[in-house]
């Protein structure tokens, strides 16, 4: 490694941590003012929240590092244009390519490094957040897992099991419901291809009921739809609001293969799988294209920094939103989970490859 490429990674290093550790703090400020009353109103020691806000800090880190990565090897070419070294090192016969190599193989390596932490770290963190803030603070309790797509809840006397295709509705697919005696003995056993929740009814549809007769044996009723009495409603079955978070990218993976899934929860466990992925990755790209619209930036108004980086917080927020939007096509099943990931990867990184190919004439 040359010296110029050293002194380009250390700059790097340097603006990256400091963006991370701005981000942070921001963001940790702001969420103790929101929260810290609801902690105080529990009783609850400074030491708990002390340890909530510290195992916040990776999903901050993962949900801020496409845009760091973008600032900061906007910021380093940057300093480097607005101290005339970058005029230097190209009068010197460096070219752009030479330059911005390093800066973009950095954007790589913290790339991956959010990768790790997504795999690693982020699950474990998440979860403890997730119980923390919710049994600890709110004093609700899971009532069930989540288990190979399906969600498993037990009431006082009953059991539910079903799939939730879209986390929005309070519709459900492969229903099933059981209910016991005082015994643990089976009394009741309902099984139905879709439920929904509609005006504090119950309907099941396309679906079976079993009653226990005694004696070991039961009656069995065939339905096309039908409502039912349940005690237990969609609002008093918990889910953890961060639970992708709390799932490993191996994990999510492991779920889009699962097999017995409809169509809807397949396309939405592959868009959750590529979703989780792209978004990680999202910050080559922006990369890619921030280099070449600060030179840009600056060839057309003479400005650098002062300009380049709103542009490339307002170019950071446009993708954020195309892409968001065709996540939740990808999730609705309206368009492919592969081509929603890949296709504001593929075009911004392909653009901002023709513009630094053009500076660097």
């Amino acid at each position: 490694m040359n010296l110029l490429n050293r002194y380009i990674l250390k700059q790097f290093a340097k603006n990256i941590l400091l963006l991370v550790l701005s981000f942070i703090a921001i963001y940790i400020l702001i969420d103790f003012f929101e929260k810290i009353d609801n902690f105080m109103e529990k009783g609850k020691p400074m030491a708990l929240v002390g340890k909530f806000f510290l195992l916040s800090i990776p999903f901050v880190v993962e949900q801020m590092g496409p845009v760091c990565i973008l600032l900061a090897g906007v910021v380093t070419l940057g300093v480097l244009n607005h101290s005339n070294e970058l005029t230097a090192l190209k009068a010197g016969g460096v070219s752009l390519r030479k330059i911005v190599t390093p800066v973009i193989a950095a954007g790589i390596a913290a790339t991956l490094l959010l990768l790790t932490l997504s795999q690693f770290v982020l699950p474990k963190t998440a979860a403890q957040t997730t119980q923390i803030w919710y049994r600890e603070v709110k004093g609700q309790m899971p009532l069930g897992i989540y288990r190979s797509g399906r969600y498993y809840y037990q009431g006082d006397s009953n059991f539910y099991s079903f799939a939730r295709p879209d986390p929005k509705k309070t519709e459900y697919s492969f229903f099933s419901y059981a209910s016991w005696n005082k015994d643990y003995e089976l009394q009741t056993l309902i099984a139905a291809g879709h439920a929904v929740w509609e005006k504090g009814t119950w309907l099941l549809y396309n679906g079976q009921v079993q009653t226990a007769l005694g004696g070991g044996t039961f009656k069995t009723e065939i339905f096309g739809w039908r409502s039912f009495p349940f005690k237990e409603k969609p609002a008093d079955f918990f889910l953890p609001q961060l639970r992708s978070s709390e799932l490993s990218i191996l994990e999510l993976y492991r779920e889009a293969l699962r097999g017995k899934q409809s169509k809807e929860e397949k396309a939405a466990a592959w868009a959750e799988f590529y979703g989780r992925v792209s978004y990680i990755l999202l910050g080559l790209p922006l990369l890619l294209l921030g280099l070449p619209l600060l030179l840009l930036v600056y060839r057309k108004w003479g400005r650098d920094l002062s300009l380049a980086v709103p542009v490339s917080c307002g170019m950071a927020f446009a993708c954020w939103g195309i892409w968001a939007i065709l996540q939740s096509l990808a999730k609705a099943a309206y368009l492919n989970p592969l081509a929603a990931a890949l296709s504001v990867h593929l075009t911004v990184g392909a653009l901002g490859l023709l513009l630094l190919m053009k500076e660097d004439v």
